[in-house]
């Protein structure tokens, strides 16, 4: 029977997978477009004859959407366990949409940040569910550079929004302007609702709802025939295995081998926010600004950062993901950006007033994205797409994304209270302290997971 099945020609899967990741990946996209395209509107909507913003409701209309996010994570995670990866991307595809509509027609800051809040709850699902999506499509052989294409277009996405902020914003000398910046992701919103109607649900979890034979034509579409009845083989002992505890609930967390992993989860998401990326994403045109460039000029110079950012992900993507240990990878990016962070103190404290300091820090700050996004980003989704048990894997990734939000709404919130406090150079400091710190836990937690399957990995964690 299962000879029977017709699949796609040998020769064309893996165009179909990448076609199938791309179109996956464009919730990626808008996560990138939605959370960098703040960093050039901000200024816009701040202005007195806009919706004349203080400090405190900056840090709050930026990490409005970040707060969002840290509930859909939870959210969104537990759904597509229950209801399947793809049927959930189509009802967030029409969440992004509407919100940013709303977002960008908003008369004042607390419309805007109800838009926003919404757009989050839409960004923490696709930061959670296409992880996995791809995780779960992709053959053990090209999972890591496909996993990858999630973060691939996030920055693309982070790089498009730094894009039309510098046109926009130098285009036309109107302070509304930031309303145009915003609504222009519908498009990428539309895009992800129509791939939804294409892309196949995953394998993994229509065999645990008891649809082996679909389950054997995705995979079968993916990978060659023996191949895919192996791996669909070890789909269905390891649902075995875990169905007699019926659908995921945080009562499987109790379990201490799953507990460890959800913990190492955690840990891993929030460090990545504590290493300062989104420092540069959010307020990258406003420590420009300090620092003595115009709006303008800041516009501009940012769009730098942005291309680093997708530099630094086709690097890891195409030429690192399947070669280097993840572990080597994450440790050897934290100490890097950690240093940055302290050479941006020093440098921001001693040649204060210089000329020559506004072009140092975007050398500085483009550096660190770019090793970021070589490093630390793409390999944070990459372990927590990897790490967890099938059974929950999407609530394990939705409380580690939780985890990850909360942390980032902490840093959206605080980072302009703290410049306004602190100064430029001790807030940077903070930061590179607080980067030594998560060197030395990494040390002990990361694991190592190249090379092997998810069910190798399951296995591995459970007999640890």
């Amino acid at each position: 029977m299962k000879q029977a099945i017709e699949t796609i020609p040998a020769n064309k899967k893996l165009k179909y997978i990448k076609k199938i990741a791309i179109l996956a990946t464009f919730g990626a996209f808008l996560f990138g477009y939605d959370t960098g395209v703040i960093n050039g509107s901000l200024s816009f909507m701040a202005r007195g004859d806009e919706l004349n913003l203080s400090p405190f409701m900056e840090g709050l209309v930026t990490s409005s959407l970040l707060f969002g996010a840290a509930i859909g994570a939870v959210i969104w995670g537990r759904l597509a366990d229950r209801y399947g990866r793809k049927s959930i991307l189509r009802v967030l595809a029409i969440i992004f949409f509407f919100s940013t509509l709303g977002s960008s027609i908003a008369p004042n800051s607390y419309v805007l940040i109800i838009g926003r809040l919404f757009m989050g709850l839409a960004v923490g699902g696709v930061a959670g569910i296409v992880p996995v999506y791809l995780g779960e499509m992709a053959p053990s052989d090209i999972r890591g550079s496909l996993v990858c294409q999630d973060q691939m277009m996030i920055v693309l996405g982070q790089l498009l929004a730094y894009v039309m902020n510098g046109i926009l914003g130098n285009a036309f000398n109107v302070s509304y302007i930031w309303r145009f910046m915003i609504a222009l992701a519908a498009i990428p919103a539309i895009i992800l609702w129509i791939g939804t109607y294409i892309i196949p649900e995953t394998p993994r979890w229509l065999a645990i709802e008891k649809k082996s034979d679909q389950a054997l034509v995705v995979l079968r579409n993916t990978r060659d025939d023996k191949t895919a009845d192996q791996d669909l083989k070890h789909i269905e002992q390891n649902i075995k295995k875990e169905s007699s505890r019926g659908h995921a609930s945080l009562h499987d967390f109790h379990t201490p081998w799953i507990k460890r992993i959800l913990i190492i989860g955690i840990t891993i998401a929030v460090m990545q926010q504590l290493a300062g990326i989104n420092i540069m994403m959010y307020y990258g045109t406003t420590i420009l600004e300090k620092t003595g460039f115009s709006t303008k000029a800041a516009l501009i110079a940012n769009i730098g950062n942005g291309v680093l950012s997708v530099l630094g992900t086709t690097i890891y993507m195409f030429f690192l993901a399947n070669r280097i240990k993840r572990r080597l990878a994450w440790i050897g990016g934290f100490c890097f950006t950690t240093t940055i962070l302290a050479v941006i103190a020093i440098l921001s404290h001693y040649a204060a007033g210089l000329s020559i300091l506004p072009y140092i820090v975007i050398t500085c700050t483009m550096l660190f994205v770019f090793v970021d996004q070589m490093t630390l980003g793409p390999v944070c989704w990459l372990l927590l797409s990897e790490i967890f048990p099938l059974h929950v894997r999407g609530l394990g990734v939705g409380i580690a994304t939780f985890g990850m939000w909360i942390m980032d709404f902490g840093v959206g919130f605080f980072f302009p209270i703290l410049i306004e406090i602190f100064g430029l150079s001790n807030t940077f400091w903070i930061f590179a302290v607080i980067g030594v710190i998560c060197i030395i836990i990494s040390f002990f937690i990361i694991p190592e997971t190249s090379g092997r399957s998810l069910e190798q990995l399951e296995d591995s964690f459970r007999r640890s």
